[in-house]
């Protein structure tokens, strides 16, 4: 039987890997790919994000999401509970999914206040750079991803501004 495959957006700092943790946390066999891990196991060339998606960014993380697509299915298909976690518009999902067919894929957009964002963002730690450096990335994309249009798209759409980790698992999995 295959396992489910979670889709978790929202822009930078909302919570997405450590919400895909708490999740997974439920499952006896649970496997999160975040895309910026994939993308960042290129040695050589790496090319940031931007706000102004340069050629060869957008490129970057094409490849990693098809990449995280071919893992997410593998692992679905042997029983794992799967989330992938990405910064996504309704769009890129589109054209992930055409590598899931067949598969359980639940699409979740988490969208916590932009003060909420920015404070989670500066209480990161474990990152192999400066998070200060995401605050104006993240002042620029939060009101460039409304909820209507992901709640439009299908996905499922949490504010999670005010719900601890094990709140947000709980609500996902009711």
């Amino acid at each position: 039987m295959s396992g489910p495959v979670w889709v978790l957006s929202g822009c930078p700092g909302v919570g997405k890997s450590s919400v895909a943790r708490a999740l997974l946390r439920q499952y006896p066999r649970g496997l999160h790919l975040p895309v910026d891990d994939l993308r960042e196991l290129v040695v050589s060339g790496l090319v940031p994000p931007s706000l102004d998606h340069p050629p060869e960014a957008v490129r970057q993380f094409t490849l990693a999401r098809r990449a995280a697509a071919f893992h997410a299915r593998l692992y679905a298909e042997a029983g794992f509970a799967v989330v992938v976690d990405d910064v996504l518009w309704p769009a890129d999902l589109e054209a992930m999914r055409v590598h899931w067919d067949g598969l359980d894929v639940r699409p979740v957009f988490l969208c916590p206040t932009l003060e909420v964002t920015q404070a989670r963002n500066a209480a990161r730690t474990g990152k192999d750079f400066d998070t200060q450096n995401l605050v104006p990335m993240i002042a620029a994309l939060h009101p460039a991803m409304p909820p209507a249009g992901y709640r439009a798209a299908g996905w499922r759409v949490l504010d999670t501004s005010k719900l601890s980790l094990e709140q947000t698992a709980e609500l996902l999995l009711a």
